[in-house]
């Protein structure tokens, strides 16, 4: 009699389980796609977003300063061939052999633009002999079917990942955050992107204010239950000229300490499937804008926290899939 949990199954057995991991991590996905060490290199191309010019919101999310989240932002900017070639160049600082590369359209909202603006930011990415393929970030509200067209004839011939800034599942959360949109923008803009040949990724944020345990999980059930490609997952952290900054400095928000994030990622991952690709399980930012939590600026120390509390439960990604 076969088990009913599938990672029981050897047949079934994802690939990251034999390579020792306990969740399906970015980088495993990428060695297998690729056969080779592939990396990230943040591009601005100068966008805007939509809860920020006050097209549906003003003043922008109340986390967010675009600076702490893209080295690009902190940079004077050069055009997409001149940004690559930078980032390449830092990149090379740290990954010796690495000489494959996605483009990744980072900060602000990167399909807020007509097509005819968009197409050649795109393709003169992709003319870059060492990028391989395009991430690109942003809003559920900003992909009109004539930009999901453009991303979808794209990705007939590259790679191509699309992250929509889900956040949270609870409206409640996303008024608190000045999102401009609640969670039926984000199913939306899923809904009309499967099925194109992309890669569907969702930004996930821990530690929401007014959130208890039992609703960051479910959360969790809900990407389960949507069935998108990947996540990326980190706390709430906060960063200086910002809404955010004014609310910790004067106690009416208190982030989240490590140890609680730690138990609430493993439980989290727990109940995605075991086919969701993991891009990040922590986040942080440059020191210089940074106010806290102190613990997230060392990612590696966070990382190891999160494999060490798997081990010590027996556990892994998917483990409790079944529950959802």
């Amino acid at each position: 009699m076969k088990s009913t949990n599938l990672l029981l199954d050897r047949d079934l057995r994802p690939s990251w389980r034999d390579a020792g991991l306990r969740y399906y991590s970015y980088n495993h996905a990428l060695q297998k796609r690729f056969r080779c060490r592939v990396q990230k290199v943040s591009l601005d191309a100068g966008f805007t977003c939509p809860n920020v010019d006050g097209t549906v919101a003003k003043g922008g999310c109340t986390f967010c300063d675009n600076r702490s989240f893209s080295p690009s932002r902190r940079l004077p900017r050069a055009d997409i061939l001149g940004q690559i070639d930078q980032s390449i160049v830092r990149m090379r600082n740290r990954y010796k052999s690495c000489d494959h590369f996605l483009a990744y359209f980072q900060p602000a909202t990167n399909t807020y633009a007509p097509v005819e603006r968009l197409r050649p930011l795109y393709e003169a990415a992709l003319s870059h002999p060492q990028v391989v393929g395009l991430a690109i970030g942003t809003r559920s509200d900003c992909v009109p079917d004539e930009v999901l067209g453009l991303l979808q004839e794209l990705a007939s011939g590259t790679y191509l990942s699309v992250e929509y800034g889900m956040q949270t599942m609870h409206d409640r959360s996303l008024d608190w955050m000045n999102r401009g949109h609640h969670h039926d923008s984000f199913l939306d803009a899923v809904e009309r992107s499967k099925g194109r040949g992309f890669e569907i990724c969702a930004h996930v944020m821990l530690g929401l204010p007014g959130e208890s345990h039992d609703d960051m999980l479910a959360t969790a059930r809900e990407l389960a239950r949507v069935n998108i490609d990947a996540v990326k997952i980190h706390n709430l952290y906060c960063v200086k000229n910002t809404p955010l900054a004014d609310q910790v400095a004067a106690g009416e928000v208190q982030l989240m300490g490590q140890g609680d994030y730690v138990q609430t990622v493993v439980d989290f991952l727990e109940l995605l499937p075991p086919t969701m690709v993991v891009e990040r399980i922590s986040g942080d930012a440059p020191p210089d804008y940074f106010i806290g939590p102190e613990w997230c600026l060392d990612k590696p120390a966070v990382k190891r926290a999160i494999e060490a509390e798997f081990t010590h439960r027996n556990s892994w990604q998917g483990k409790r899939h079944s529950e959802g």
